[in-house]
């Protein structure tokens, strides 16, 4: 009899805590005691807009990012994978079924992509305008942007960490709150802008309060944060990798 009485205090046990995860991942239950904002940075308890407060200065704190995800801008979708820090940031962005990879080390950006991109500027060139050649000399290659060209300006903002984050971090309307939720295993508290129609924000609950993922109002995006603080290496490209056009490039 000790052991079906303990047998059946296990399987309680087991099923409260099942229970309590659930309350945990925003499922709405009751009967289970646990303190959702237990052993969490507490940031449950506060306002949305204190919780905004601190996940901006977090964000602006932390030496590296990693960004990945899409942005919907001027009615062009942009697919971002990018490592971020203070000094520079690599990775990769696509548009309209163009891939092309950024580095920038310092002030010096390059961008590297195939032949096609820099034929058309990506893919939007006039067939009497191509400069085939200059076009497979371009392939494969880190070209240096010169910060005179238009380009370093189009293009540079997808590697300047501050610049992206106070671009995207911000929700529109109202802030309000929509409870526990969960990101790649992570526990987050999950703060909106109009109910939802103005974005949402995935801000974790364990150790610094770090954007983890945001849906961007209008659907113009979604994007995951990952990385925190998380060195990497930034290496410009040897010279045999690189051409340099010095003061513009050809395609503009």
């Amino acid at each position: 009899m000790t052991a079906i009485h303990q047998g059946r205090t296990t399987r309680r046990t087991g099923l409260r805590g099942a229970v309590c995860v659930l309350v945990l991942t925003g499922t709405a239950l009751t009967g289970c005691s646990s303190d959702p904002d237990e052993g969490t940075n507490g940031i449950g308890k506060l306002s949305a807009d204190q919780i905004q407060a601190k996940t901006k200065t977090a964000a602006k704190a932390a030496d590296t990012v990693r960004l990945s995800g899409s942005v919907v801008t001027s009615g062009r979708t942009y697919k971002l994978d990018m490592r971020l820090s203070d000094d520079g940031g690599t990775g990769s962005v696509t548009s309209e079924g163009a891939t092309f990879r950024l580095l920038r080390v310092g002030d010096q950006l390059y961008l590297k992509a195939d032949a096609e991109f820099w034929t058309h500027e990506d893919g939007k060139g006039d067939d009497g305008d191509t400069d085939v050649a200059a076009a497979d000399k371009l392939e494969g290659k880190f070209v240096k942007v010169p910060r005179r060209d238009p380009s370093y300006t189009k293009f540079s903002g997808f590697t300047e960490k501050d610049v992206l984050l106070d671009g995207l971090l911000g929700l529109h309307g109202e802030l309000g709150t929509d409870g526990y939720h969960e990101q790649s295993g992570t526990r987050t508290f999950r703060i909106t802008g109009d109910d939802g129609s103005g974005g949402t924000l995935d801000v974790s609950l364990e150790g610094t309060p770090y954007p983890l993922r945001l849906e961007r109002a209008g659907g113009a995006g979604t994007l995951t944060f990952s990385g925190w603080g998380t060195s990497f290496e930034l290496k410009e490209p040897s010279k045999d990798e690189t051409v340099d056009y010095g003061k513009q490039l050809p395609t503009s």
